[in-house]
């Protein structure tokens, strides 16, 4: 039967609104999600594992133009398309095939911090706030009207891991306060502010290196922001990388990453210093600070250098 809602969904905030609609016995034609990677920390619900035990089809091939999603989805003709934290770009003329429009829910107060990653960067970028934003879906990313947003504080210590815990309540706020609206085709929409477009792309890996030059501020917030559950803040003790997974402003000054002193461990930054409170190297997990990495430092040793 033609209709209902073909759902993109993926990581915490895709099983929570998946299974608000699934609670409300909203027909759910099909989900389509991601393959998990074996590579990256599985710290959230699947949402395949949730669509399988209420019998909905599940799809994880990528969608593009032409391709069999296209025909999945023209052949479901359904009246939505809602995203949730899915991860790829969904073609126009696959958005075209949903009778009252697709919508995507976006993980921060747009206009701002459109693109990948918004947590992260705005914890990076020292914000006192974030949110969730539900929009219709556009050629270019993040960028279509707003149907509703809602704010989650992010406290001035908080890591990214305890304010994305807050996240998926949020979302499932909104599509609870606008479902019914959406099904109707009568869903408030609200232009963007161009004027105040931010945009921040993906980050990897390496963008959690450590830059001691920086302010204290600045380099506790990296650490918080790329802690677990995600990849870590890391600088370079010689040969090996030395992981960060808390760390605090303190007084202090020397050169920058010039190591102040080794028990506890406080290193110089741009204007003042910070206290390793939770280090180890690279490949020992998150585990309290290795006895090894304090013998094999010494004070005035600059971390970071380059090994030679």
């Amino acid at each position: 039967m033609a209709g209902g809602i073909v759902v993109f969904a993926y990581s915490e905030v895709g099983h929570a609104c998946l299974k608000l609609l699934l609670e409300r016995g909203e027909m759910i034609a099909a989900l389509f999600t991601h393959e998990d990677d074996a590579d990256e920390r599985q710290w959230f619900s699947s949402c395949a594992v949730l669509a399988r035990a209420n019998g909905i089809p599940v799809y994880t091939v990528e969608p593009r133009e032409g391709d069999e999603v296209e025909r999945v989805i023209a052949a479901i003709a359904p009246d939505l398309i809602l995203s949730f934290y899915y991860r790829k770009m969904i073609p126009e003329r696959i958005l075209a095939l949903a009778r009252l429009g697709a919508f995507n829910m976006h993980g921060s107060l747009l206009p701002r911090y459109r693109g990948r990653a918004p947590l992260n960067w705005a914890i990076i970028n020292g914000e006192s706030e974030t949110g969730v934003t539900l929009h219709v879906m556009v050629k270019a990313a993040d960028a279509g009207d707003m149907i509703d947003w809602e704010p989650v504080e992010i406290g001035p210590d908080e890591t990214a891991g305890e304010v994305a815990q807050r996240i998926p309540a949020a979302a499932v706020a909104i599509v609870a306060r606008q479902i019914d609206a959406l099904k109707a085709g009568t869903a408030p929409r609200h232009k963007q502010d161009e004027s105040r477009v931010t945009y921040f792309g993906i980050r990897k890996p390496e963008d959690g290196r450590i830059n001691w030059t920086q302010t204290s501020r600045q380099v506790v917030d990296l650490v918080r922001a790329v802690t677990v559950p995600f990849p870590g803040a890391f600088t370079s003790l010689g040969a090996r990388r030395l992981m960060v997974w808390q760390a605090r402003a303190v007084e202090g000054h020397g050169q920058a990453g010039e190591v102040l002193s080794v028990s506890p461990l406080v290193v110089a930054t741009g204007d003042g210093a910070v206290r390793l409170d939770h280090f180890g190297y690279e490949g020992e997990g998150e585990t309290v600070a290795s006895a090894d990495v304090v013998v094999a430092l010494t004070l005035g040793d600059i971390l970071g250098a380059v090994a030679t």
